[in-house]
C-alpha cells in the first residue's frame, strides 16, 4: 500500500467539498448530498500541542485514538444520527474502526456508506473494522472512553487564567470548538499495534463536514 505523507494525512481525514464520484461507492450513493455534524475527542502521542492540528506536521511517529459520535446529519435520506466510532491509527501507517456495537442494521449500513465520503483517510488506511463494545464518559474536565483493545482518558489543560484553552482558525472542519487537554492514560493493546502513552496532547472539538 502506499503510504500517505504526514501533511496529507489531515487533509484526507475529511473531504473538504464534495466529490462527484468516490472509488468503491455506487452510483447512488456518490450523488446524494450529505452533512454532519460530530463530537470528537482524540488523544495522540504527540508533545502539546500536536503540530499535526495546525497545518504544521513533523516526521516523528504519531500513536492515535479519535472518538467520533455523530450528533446529526444524513447521506441522502438516510439518517446518520447516533453513530459512534473510534479510530485508532498509527499516523501514515495503518488504522482501525471500532464500531459501537449498539448501532442497529440502518445504522451501520449508513455508517458504511458515509465512510469514504466524509471520513477519506481513515477509510483509506483501514485494515480491518469490528464491532464491539464502546463506552464514553464526558465530564466537566475529563473525558475517556474505551473498547476492548484501547483506553482513553484526558484530562482538561488549563491556562494561566484557570480556563480552558480554546483555540480558533484550525487548518481543518474537524477542528471547531478546539479546546486543548493533556492524555492521562492512551493505551492501545491490539493485534497489530501495542502502544501506551501519558501527558501527551489530546482535543476535543465539533466536526462540521457536507458534500
Amino acid at each position: 500500500m502506499e503510504k500517505i505523507k504526514r501533511r496529507d494525512y489531515n487533509k484526507l481525514l475529511v473531504l473538504l467539498s464534495a466529490a462527484p464520484a468516490v472509488a468503491g461507492v455506487s452510483k447512488v450513493h456518490a450523488t446524494n448530498a450529505w452533512s454532519l455534524t460530530a463530537d470528537v475527542a482524540e488523544c495522540c502521542s504527540c508533545e502539546i500541542p500536536c503540530p499535526c492540528n495546525f497545518g504544521r506536521p513533523t516526521d516523528l511517529r504519531c500513536d492515535g485514538s479519535r472518538l467520533i459520535q455523530i450528533r446529526d446529519g444524513h447521506l441522502g435520506s438516510a439518517d446518520l444520527a447516533g453513530i459512534s466510532f473510534v479510530a485508532t491509527f498509527e499516523m501514515r501507517e495503518w488504522s482501525k474502526l471500532y464500531v459501537d456495537e449498539t448501532l442497529n442494521d440502518k445504522q451501520m449500513v449508513a455508517f458504511e456508506q458515509i465512510m469514504p465520503l466524509a471520513f477519506t483517510g481513515f477509510h483509506k488506511l483501514k485494515k480491518i473494522m469490528d464491532r464491539v463494545p464502546l463506552s464514553v464518559n464526558r465530564k466537566a474536565e475529563t473525558v475517556s472512553f474505551e473498547t476492548p483493545a484501547s483506553q482513553v482518558e484526558m484530562k482538561l489543560l488549563k491556562g494561566m487564567d484557570g480556563k480552558a484553552i480554546k483555540i480558533s482558525g484550525l487548518p481543518s472542519p474537524v477542528f471547531y470548538d478546539y479546546t486543548q487537554y493533556e492524555s492521562v492514560v492512551h493505551i492501545h493493546n491490539g493485534e497489530e499495534r501495542q502502544w501506551s502513552h501519558s501527558g501527551t496532547n489530546g482535543f476535543t472539538s465539533t466536526m462540521v463536514v457536507a458534500g
